[in-house]
């Protein structure tokens, strides 16, 4: 019989390159999915994002209540943060008129008030320690506040900063770089490094996406922003197959060598 502790943290995915390229994939569908249904389908930024934060809460609320780790579950509560995340910063930077900066500042203000109130409250913010609903909550929420920053940050830099999408995505994917030689060079907490690059993947995802479905005219390819969305879950959904079945042949493997 397992234990809640070993329960629980198998319910957070290990921390792999796949689980990398999977996050990004998902940050760009949101940006793409989340465009589709607020541009695309005409419903607008606020009705968008009430839509998305349903799912959102749906989705958090079976992942909190699963007790193992369920490879479809996680990475839809992922998706569902990444769109609640588009639709909610482009509410605040265009319908209230908070601007990129102003709503950037805003969310980073939200995203650190997360982090603290988690550290103060469980000691800890790696992703090892969830271990009970209230720390599965503050891991979620706080995703969720950091893929809506990012959408904000990443709007911000490719259109107000001026480095568009290309200059964009080489900015901050030359940003996850440096964490990654930092990782191998340095002596800098894990825990800090996974979450700077956690919340960079998402500006870098919202380029990405802005650059397939933004009209020609603003630099993007002007692809159909379904095609994309469609396109990239068959990708993350092709991933996230092939990395379960990987990690089961591991276990069964390891289960044969201790027998």
């Amino acid at each position: 019989m397992h234990n809640s502790n070993s329960a629980a943290i198998s319910k957070v995915p290990e921390i792999t390159l796949a689980f990398w390229i999977i996050k990004i994939l998902a940050t760009t569908l949101g940006e793409t999915g989340g465009d589709a249904v607020s541009m695309s389908m005409e419903l607008g930024y606020l009705v968008s994002t009430a839509i998305f934060a349903v799912i959102f809460f749906v989705s958090v609320s079976a992942q909190i209540a699963a007790t193992s780790y369920n490879p479809l579950l996680y990475w839809t509560t992922i998706i569902a943060t990444t769109t609640v995340g588009t639709t909610l910063a482009d509410f605040a930077d265009r319908s209230l008129g908070l601007g990129y900066a102003g709503g950037s500042t805003l969310l980073l203000a939200l995203l650190m008030g997360s982090f603290l109130l988690w550290y103060r409250l469980q000691g800890s913010i790696s992703t090892g320690s969830i271990t009970t609903p209230r720390t599965e909550l503050f891991y979620w929420v706080t995703i969720m506040f950091s893929q809506t920053l990012g959408t904000a940050l990443g709007d911000w830099t490719a259109d107000e900063a001026g480095f568009g999408y290309a200059g964009s995505a080489v900015l901050f994917g030359g940003m996850l770089a440096a964490i990654v030689a930092t990782y191998y060079l340095t002596r800098v907490p894990r825990t800090l490094l996974f979450w700077a690059a956690f919340i960079l993947t998402r500006p870098l995802g919202a380029v990405v996406g802005d650059f397939l479905d933004k009209p020609l005219s603003k630099g993007g390819l002007e692809l159909s922003r379904y095609s994309a969305s469609l396109t990239l879950l068959a990708a993350i959904a092709a991933l996230v197959l092939i990395s379960t079945l990987r990690n089961r042949q591991l276990v069964r493997a390891e289960l044969d060598i201790e027998q």
